[in-house]
């Protein structure tokens, strides 16, 4: 996320519009937008291979049980941590960037 983040906050520079706190916000929901839907997709894929196993009642079914629901509770918080605190994060480190007028590093 933060390179899509940084991606879209560098194109905006680079085309020579000045970024204020104010564009902060398009800068995010570009960056944001372009990450959604490949991390929906990888979490969708890999819960939809965990769900069945969670649900089978077979021979091991008790151990594969254990092994899919931590994977499940991890996608669920990346796919939170990745879109919603990542985002708000990197929002308030360019924002003290802005606002106390530390140049950024772009090369």
């Amino acid at each position: 996320m933060p390179v899509y983040l940084n991606e879209a906050y560098e194109r905006r520079v680079r085309e020579g519009r000045r970024t204020t706190v104010q564009d902060l916000r398009e800068v995010m929901m570009e960056g944001v937008v372009q990450r959604v839907r490949l991390k929906v997709m990888t979490v969708t894929a890999v819960m939809g291979g965990l769900l069945p196993i969670m649900w089978t009642t077979g021979p091991d079914a008790d151990m594969m049980k254990r092994i899919a629901a931590p994977m499940i509770g991890g996608m669920a918080d990346s796919t939170i941590l990745t879109l919603i605190f990542l985002p708000i994060l990197y929002a308030m480190w360019r924002r003290v960037q802005l606002c106390c007028v530390i140049p950024s590093p772009v090369s």
